[in-house]
């Protein structure tokens, strides 16, 4: 069982690889279920720390033909592609969003076709592809209408990925991912990156910047939840997904005061009052474009599954990562 892992040094990415290796085995293109033999772990920068002989390292610029056509051959199993420029730095720096996010992604499909191989493939899809007049709820027949250049980029992601699967040309699946809540490190570029913030450094003794008002809702995931959902979405049969290849995901809806007052039960007062609201139109305009709620009735009837409480996502942070 061979698997390619590309943005393997990013969190989700690492975390993803990290559970491949203990579960041991997944099910290969062909639905037997295979002891997992090799995983190509590719980000531009190569992934550190990761010590086990399955995992083989690579780092190299993901828009380069040649290093993409060194990260699949006939054997290629799975794809699970992570890679991507963040919705920030996607909206300011347009020609980049365009080459990692759609290009690349584009090249790697056309590399599968051309082997004839018909590998499983998984990737991320984004709610920010939805925007303009929604519904409180969105359902799974909403159309798109995204509102940045990384939504589109998104967007256009999922349609190729379904146009090549119904061509026979890769076994796909596109997974809509909340936002995920509660990341460790350092904030990034993504428009959704206050939403760990708000969590990660008030529990740190640091203060955090909130940029949108405290009625914003946003859809959110855990980090445990989200590998979970990633694993599963592979492991489903081709033939379960007579709905479509692009799957919108459960998860929880909250709005971001809902969000500090889970922080202020969980951690206290003082913590709570770390966080400072201080707006900033530009997020507040792409994360206002975002759904805050969805039905999701396909997913859940594929077995998808979502986070129960907010209150348990951040005890589980605490206990994964806990406060310096």
């Amino acid at each position: 069982m061979n698997i390619l892992v590309t943005g393997a040094a990013g969190f989700l990415g690492r975390r993803l690889i990290e559970a491949l290796l203990q579960l041991g085995s997944l099910t290969d293109r062909h639905g037997q279920l295979r002891p997992i033999s090799r995983i190509i772990a590719f980000d531009r920068e190569p992934l550190q720390g990761m010590d086990d002989p399955r995992v083989q390292v690579k780092g190299g610029d993901i828009t380069d033909d040649q290093v993409l056509a060194s990260l699949i051959d006939a054997d290629t199993d799975s794809i699970f592609h992570l890679a991507a420029v963040v919705s920030s730095q996607a909206e300011g720096d347009f020609e980049l969003g365009m080459r990692v996010n759609f290009s690349a992604t584009q090249r790697l499909l056309e590399q599968v076709r051309l082997l004839g191989t018909c590998p499983k493939w998984v990737m991320t899809s984004s709610v920010a592809v939805f925007g303009g007049a929604l519904p409180d709820t969105v359902d799974d027949d909403q159309v798109w209408a995204p509102q940045s250049s990384y939504g589109t980029q998104k967007a256009m992601n999922d349609l190729l990925l379904a146009d090549y699967s119904r061509r026979g040309f890769v076994d796909g699946r596109s997974l809509r991912m909340p936002t995920i809540v509660v990341r460790p490190g350092k904030p990034n570029l993504a428009a959704s990156s206050f939403a760990s913030g708000i969590i990660r450094e008030p529990l740190n003794g640091q203060a955090s910047v909130c940029p949108v008002a405290l009625d914003t809702r946003l859809w959110l995931m855990s980090p445990a939840q989200a590998i979970a959902n990633l694993i599963h979405g592979h492991e489903l049969a081709g033939e379960r997904l007579g709905k479509g290849r692009v799957i919108n995901l459960p998860g929880l809806s909250l709005t971001v005061e809902q969000m500090i007052d889970a922080l202020r039960e969980v951690a206290g007062d003082e913590v709570a009052q770390r966080i400072q609201m201080r707006p900033d139109p530009a997020i507040e305009r792409i994360v206002g474009s975002w759904p805050g709620s969805f039905s999701a009735p396909y997913a859940q009837a594929l077995g998808f599954t979502a986070d129960k409480e907010f209150v348990s996502v951040i005890r589980q942070f605490i206990q994964d990562y806990p406060p310096r």
